[in-house]
């Protein structure tokens, strides 16, 4: 599911649920009053009917005639949500899904990194080039990280990995941010570059092998970190 871009006063209320929801102010099982809820955000049933609905799309709440709606099980959310990465991660990250998160990539992006050295066009690479240029100037550095790993997965010429982005973009991201805020994280050019360059040289077996040297160094700095 792609993620969620409401805006306006329909996707405030979404986000605030949601940030009640992960903030742990609403725990698994708990009931949600809507009266109670519409009177705390000041919105028209309407506009928390249709909050409510993207939350229950997204695994996160469920409603029952006769018992309500309530917040489902952990199990059910729906962790693939673009949406549901970014507030898991704007709530209380744990070690335990920052290495889900890890332990996703490992498997995917070193095969798209084969895939993309054999694969790419000029245009691919130029966009690769242009974001690891973006990560050597400074400035934002997760778009920029972000702008490389997305040309990865769509110079890997797969539709289907192409739509992991929706997933391990959100993750980045969040991955990212909590890295980036520390002053001990590397930098992270070198290992960015020596992908890059396997890529261009149509390497398959060390654009496979520099993603997976990328992504332990990706896990230490998140290790330091925790």
């Amino acid at each position: 599911m792609a993620a969620y871009s409401g805006r306006g006063l329909h996707g405030q209320t979404v986000e605030a649920i949601a940030a009640m929801i992960f903030g742990g102010e609403y725990e698994e099982g708990d009931p949600l009053d809507v009266v109670a809820l519409q009177d705390r955000l000041g919105v028209s049933s309407t506009a928390l009917r249709e909050a409510m609905k993207v939350l229950t799309a997204k695994g996160l709440i469920e409603a029952r005639p006769k018992l309500g709606t309530h917040v489902r099980a952990r199990a059910d959310w729906n962790l693939l949500d673009g949406d549901v990465i970014r507030w898991k991660f704007a709530g209380h990250p744990d070690p335990g899904f920052l290495r889900d998160l890890h332990e996703l990539r490992s498997i995917v992006e070193p095969s798209v990194a084969r895939l993309a050295a054999l694969r790419r066009t000029p245009g691919q690479l130029d966009d690769l080039r242009r974001a690891l240029d973006r990560m050597r100037q400074g400035g934002d550095p997760v778009a920029a990280d972000l702008d490389f790993h997305r040309a990865l997965l769509a110079a890997g010429g797969n539709e289907l990995l192409v739509r992991m982005d929706v997933v391990m973009g959100a993750g980045l991201a969040g991955r990212d941010r909590l890295v980036h805020a520390s002053s001990g994280s590397d930098d992270p050019v070198p290992s960015h570059l020596a992908v890059l360059e396997a890529i261009t040289r149509g390497d398959a077996s060390a654009a496979e092998s520099a993603m997976r040297e990328l992504l332990a160094k990706a896990w230490h700095d998140v290790e330091e970190l925790l």
